[in-house]
């Protein structure tokens, strides 16, 4: 009996879509809480970080639980306003990469202005979440330093120092330029569970991680060299362009007692980029954690605030260091007592210091501080290197409260 055109095409529609299917099994691997599904199959690399693998979990689960909160507002919306009662989109609050990048979501709009520049390809792969042909992409065995870009909002995703060879046909790295500049989904595509990575700022398609890279992360970002654009270095330093650049910043230096609560207090305040625990005004360089508590080193438990000075004024941040910490106890703050919780304040350079001078003098005329007179001391900063400079503490000691949860009330303001 003679198949008709029908049974025939029906045949060869079941016999691609098989095809396709058995081409992204092929490589399937489930290797721990990541459920990872990769293009290709590259060696475990032995190296763990859980701490970038907590960070990836946890970005997976709150993505799905805003996710289901916007599905469960839209679905209110739809209800309840109709079309005319409608407001106009308001502009989104702008948030920062810890590397000093604008990394607010960008607006549906501008995200269609930008992908006019895609071609078709590029199109499928990066708004339609595509895959390119493995060992096609020309980025694949690309070994030049210098650092890949997003190809549609030019934001850097990763750098040459931590691309490896993988083996699968694309273009494999151990960990992103910043954490902040990937975002994470799940991805339930043909029956897998596997973790999409996408620019945090632009949504981008950039491919998947998986639990199966090198030390010192274990993890292999396993992009589309569609996805990215690649930006050489001269001389030695990244030579991005305008676009790829961060915002223009400025440092403010605080020693307000344990520094994992004047972290916590500082990263709250509007403008701020990113706030680091560490040591400084010392005479030790590299002082250990165990040193500054039981040794005479001299130093300060001190956060280094990165800031955008066109949101956030240096006199602001004396004012919100004066409302997070006690300036009138002596070398104690609550329950901390020694050298290392006194109050002091680091002037980055003399702008800062005239600045820092002038509110400490205001400060002590009002009644408050009367009979307990401010303690709090104040110098410019040395510079880095120097041993009174700032010096990085322990990696467990920063985002304290964000890895290990509880935060620091903040106190009221009683201007």
């Amino acid at each position: 009996m003679r198949s008709g055109p029908m049974q025939l095409l029906s045949m060869v529609l079941l016999f691609l879509m098989a095809a396709a299917l058995a081409g992204v099994l092929v490589y399937t691997v489930r290797a721990g809480p990541l459920l990872v599904s990769g293009y290709g199959n590259a060696a475990p690399g032995g190296g763990g970080n859980d701490g970038l693998k907590n960070d990836i979990e946890q970005k997976v689960r709150l993505a799905e639980a805003m996710q289901a909160a916007q599905n469960k507002a839209t679905q209110k919306k739809d209800a309840n306003v109709t079309k005319s009662e409608t407001k106009p989109e308001t502009k989104a609050e702008i948030k920062y990469s810890r590397g000093g990048y604008d990394v607010t979501p960008l607006s549906e709009s501008r995200i269609n202005e930008l992908a006019k520049k895609l071609t078709p390809e590029e199109r499928d792969i990066i708004l339609a979440k595509g895959t390119e042909r493995a060992f096609c992409g020309n980025l694949t065995d690309n070994k030049k330093e210098g650092v890949y870009t997003c190809r549609l909002c030019a934001l850097p995703l990763f750098a040459s120092d931590s691309k490896f060879h993988s083996g699968t046909g694309w273009p494999s790295f151990f960990q992103p330029f910043d954490k902040d500049h990937i975002a994470y989904h799940k991805d339930t595509a043909y029956g897998m569970e596997r973790i999409e990575i996408l620019c945090s700022r632009c949504t981008a398609h950039l491919g998947h991680v998986f639990e199966d890279g090198p030390a010192p992360t274990g993890l292999r970002y396993c992009v589309n060299s569609a996805s990215l654009e690649f930006s050489e270095d001269k001389d030695g330093k990244h030579n991005l362009p305008a676009a790829s650049l961060p915002i223009k910043t400025s440092v403010a230096y605080f020693a307000g007692g344990c520094f994992w609560g004047t972290e916590d207090l500082f990263q709250s305040v509007p403008g701020v980029i990113n706030v680091e625990s560490g040591y400084m005004g010392g005479h030790v360089a590299k002082p250990t954690y165990k040193q500054v508590c039981y040794t005479d080193t001299g130093h300060a438990e001190t956060v280094r605030i990165t800031y955008d000075p066109s949101r956030v004024e240096y006199k602001a941040l004396l004012k919100q260091f004066f409302r997070f910490h006690d300036p009138t106890t002596l070398n104690r703050q609550g329950p901390d007592v020694g050298t290392q919780y006194r109050s002091a304040i680091f002037a980055a350079d003399e702008a800062q210091l005239a600045d820092a001078k002038a509110f400490i003098e205001e400060q002590s005329k009002r009644e408050k501080y009367q009979k307990r007179k401010i303690v709090t001391q104040l110098a410019l900063a040395a510079k880095d290197g120097d041993a009174a400079g700032f010096w990085v503490a322990e990696d467990y000691h920063q985002d304290y409260h964000e890895k290990n949860g509880g935060h620091c009330a903040i106190p009221n303001d009683d201007d």
